[in-house]
């Protein structure tokens, strides 16, 4: 008991008083800049996902159109050439990709690929984003763990100054303040970190 005593000194509860001091603020620091990385691949992933919805419904209208072009052009090959080869020069270079392939099989998948990839990319990139937004509120989540123990640390060695030196609570509080501050700290390296 009185080797335990030593924890209720002055200048270790000063000591822990700063520690946890020192480490909730860190952990409070790296809880915000977490909150922003989430933040801001959040708005990324927003604008990711609108982009690629805006190129999806182009995507779509272009499709269309060539399904219209291509009707007519096959319509008009035999009969009239002059109005299937207006109707020919207005294919999208993916179409006429396609039938270089197959002008038997000229929707295939290579043409809806080609079509809606630039959509895809867009839509691949919010998930992208929208995962390292998880990422970063993780991390946040596990840092606000981290500043809870913390703090509740610091309440206890807090207590534990006002405490007198003679007291078995001023004892007993700096105990939980040192469990806290071990608690905290494994937690603390345990917060996962978030690849670039």
């Amino acid at each position: 008991m009185k080797a335990l005593r030593v924890l209720s000194n002055e200048f270790v509860l000063g000591a822990l008083i700063t520690l946890l001091s020192i480490f909730t603020a860190v952990a409070s620091y790296q809880g915000a800049m977490a909150d922003s990385e989430q933040n801001k691949n959040e708005l990324a992933g927003m604008k990711f996902q609108n982009d690629g919805n805006a190129e999806y419904l182009t995507a779509n209208q272009q499709v269309s159109q060539d399904y219209t072009y291509f009707d007519n052009w096959y319509l008009n090959q035999e009969t009239n050439p002059d109005i299937a080869e207006y109707y020919q020069n207005d294919f999208s270079e993916s179409l006429q990709a396609a039938i270089a392939r197959d002008e038997n099989a000229v929707w295939d998948e290579q043409y809806y690929d080609e079509m809606y990839a630039t959509s895809t990319d867009l839509f691949n990139q919010s998930e992208t984003a929208y995962n390292k937004a998880t990422e970063w509120d993780e991390r946040g989540d596990k840092l606000q763990l981290v500043m809870l123990i913390m703090a509740l640390g610091l309440a206890f060695a807090a207590w534990a100054s006002l405490a007198k030196e003679e007291s078995n609570m001023r004892l007993v509080f700096a105990i939980f303040a040192v469990i806290t501050l071990i608690a905290g700290v494994i937690q603390f390296f345990l917060v996962p970190a978030v690849q670039a």
